[in-house]
């Protein structure tokens, strides 16, 4: 009997790429992947494990999984991603509803692993979470046929007080250039239009393997690749966006003008606390020459509220950065403790609810300002990505180049010769809280 396999993804983009191999290796073992739960023979839920919130839920998802041995034809249940890293011990010990585990640098030995824990071993693959992207593995897509995400390094070097990922991914590697072009062209002739390049640090992409800033080389390279229409940049951290950067972005018409740079606070003094690099007067600095030379773009920053020392003066230093930056897109999130990071063991933590007030407080005004800056669009002919049809309405609904899938806004669109998975003229007419709408131009 061929095995059905249903791969569950949890957390972020990186962790979707890592889904897609395990899917490509086990399609490629002749295993079929299917995306039903109850159908499934093997199931490998891909964990997160940054903040407790990402922890819960992929304990729940794993539980919920493990009643499918009785009430579904579940035989194996496998479990992999950052969670499995950096608990293994305490997941085979205290869950043994899971068959097997693996960690992030071993899932390109997934088949065996599965074949493993079909025999009843229990396999364990953690090693260091060292993985290469140079391989040629195959990789089965499951975002649309018109976008995908591209891993062009993996883990970090920048030991933010707060952030577990070194301790889950390990440190900064690059992908050679070469690499990343060879997937990007394979992608193109799958009909993918939007490339979405992605790391925990883009901004720092190739100076381990070439000493040096490479990315607005990749950037390039990457808009080169035909077929290829849109390339997106995500996680750029703001230590590292040099000049030529800029002028790279600025230049290209390839290049989505959306920038995502997580900045995490204002204050000088929480900046220092979370050992984030240059302090407030540097990231006015930098935002304000982004916005000289592009200023089209969209910004997208997340923010921490809540870190251990946060005082009531720090947070209103925050609101008025948010309040003066005016930035198009905001993520605000309440500081998790993660265990084994050094801010856990800082003093001044504060209470759940002040951390809850303070992010609803900093999203409320967002949504004013977010609303604002849509309205600057109004009369504008903007590219539209088509993504889906609403029969209800008669609308199109699809996302401009300032919009990244899944997490911003959307663009409804009216007119006639509209194709899913096409880019099309759009004359932007209304403008709501996060959305657009408008018609197409002939």
């Amino acid at each position: 009997m061929t095995e059905k396999v249903r791969v569950v993804t949890l957390g972020c983009e990186k962790n979707l790429v890592d889904s897609e191999i395990m899917s490509g290796l086990v399609d490629q073992r002749g295993y079929s992947v299917v995306e039903n739960n109850e159908e499934a023979t093997v199931i490998i839920v891909n964990t997160c494990g940054f903040i407790d919130a990402a922890k819960e839920e992929s304990v729940t998802t794993i539980l919920d999984m493990a009643d499918l041995k009785r009430t579904g034809n579940l035989k194996a249940l496998i479990v992999s991603g950052c969670l499995t890293q950096r608990y293994k011990e305490e997941l085979m010990k205290e869950m043994p509803e899971i068959d097997g585990i693996v960690g992030t640098g071993d899932f390109h030995n997934i088949n065996a692993i599965i074949d493993e824990a079909l025999k009843g071993k229990k396999p364990v693959y953690v090693g260091n979470p060292v993985f290469n992207y140079e391989q040629a593995l195959p990789r089965k897509v499951s975002t649309p046929r018109y976008t995908a995400y591209v891993k062009i390094a993996e883990g970090c070097d920048n030991a933010c007080t707060f952030c577990s990922i070194p301790i889950m991914r390990g440190k900064f590697r690059s992908r050679s250039m070469e690499s990343v072009i060879s997937e990007a062209r394979q992608l193109a002739s799958q009909g993918v239009k939007e490339v979405s390049l992605i790391a925990q640090d883009s901004t720092n992409y190739g100076t381990d393997l070439y000493d040096k800033f490479m990315l607005p080389e990749l950037l390039n390279r990457v808009s080169e690749v035909e077929g290829i229409e849109w390339v997106r940049l995500h996680y750029a951290y703001p230590g590292f966006f040099t000049d030529e950067l800029i002028e790279t972005m600025a230049a290209n018409p390839k290049i989505c003008k959306y920038i995502d740079m997580p900045l995490q606070h204002s204050s000088d003094a929480i900046l220092k606390r979370m050992r984030r690099p240059g302090r407030e007067k540097d990231a006015r600095e930098l935002i304000l020459k982004i916005r000289k030379r592009m200023p089209d773009a969209a910004l997208r920053t997340s923010l921490i509220v809540g870190f251990p020392g946060e005082t009531e003066e720090d947070f209103e230093h925050l609101v008025q950065f948010v309040q003066d930056v005016q930035f198009d897109r905001l993520g605000v999130f309440t500081y998790s403790m993660e265990e084994n990071t050094p801010a856990s063991r800082l003093p001044g933590q504060v209470p759940d609810e002040v951390k809850e007030y303070r992010a609803a407080a900093l999203m409320e005004l967002q949504r004013e300002i977010s609303n604002r800056r849509g309205g600057r669009r109004l009369g504008e002919a903007v590219d539209v990505l088509i993504e889906r049809y609403d029969g209800r309405n008669d609308v199109y609904i699809g996302r401009s180049q300032y919009d990244a899938p899944e997490i911003d806004g959307e663009v409804f669109v009216t007119g006639t010769n509209i194709g899913i998975g096409g880019v099309v003229k759009v004359r932007v007419t209304h403008s709501f809280e996060f959305d657009l709408s408008g018609e197409v131009i002939a």
